[in-house]
């Protein structure tokens, strides 16, 4: 069922306000959401997508205020969402909202976003990999992956976490505490 608030709240012109800023102009303290494509995504997809991720955020409301937040694509798979939740929560209305953004993505680009059960892994610097955990261990035992292996760890909360502690070696990561 709609929210009707939320998709109110979400659509309304109040002002030209934006609050679109760069990454470094967040604070270490600063919300993070990643959402993993099921897939490598084009150049051209990915350039899309960083334009669509720059249009949404600078219009990013929470309670109908601006959300001073960050978005762009990393390695042609992981979508980034920053907020500077210091400046205003983001919460609610202004979650659904991004959830609504990023199904809209997966239909306009033919992609899931929302698939929680791949495991992605680093093949080469720019190219990332991604496997079921079934794999992933299939792959250990082989030698095709070592425990140095660098993972994704989606699952951090912060800035200062993503930079510490979101490519971080497979042996360090839930994965491989469960081998």
């Amino acid at each position: 069922m709609l929210n009707f608030k939320c998709y109110f709240l979400n659509n309304q012109s109040s002002s030209n306000f934006k609050m679109l800023v760069s990454y470094n102009e967040l604070p270490a303290t600063s919300k993070v959401w990643i959402y993993q494509a099921d897939r490598a995504l084009s150049v051209e997809e990915v350039g899309l997508l960083n334009e669509q991720l720059e249009a949404f955020v600078a219009d990013w409301k929470a309670h109908q205020h601006p959300v001073k937040g960050f978005g762009s694509m990393y390695y042609k798979r992981f979508l980034v969402l920053i907020a500077d939740e210091s400046f205003n929560d983001v919460s609610g209305c202004s979650i659904d909202s991004t959830v609504r953004f990023i199904k809209e993505l997966e239909q306009a680009y033919n992609v899931n976003f929302f698939d929680r059960l791949k495991i992605a892994y680093k093949l080469t610097e720019q190219s990332v990999g991604a496997v079921s955990k079934k794999q992933l261990l299939e792959m250990l035992d082989k030698g095709t992956l070592s425990p140095e292996t660098i993972v994704f760890n989606n699952l951090v909360q912060t800035k200062a976490d993503f930079e510490r502690n979101w490519e971080i070696p497979l042996k360090e990561s839930w994965v491989f505490a469960k081998v």
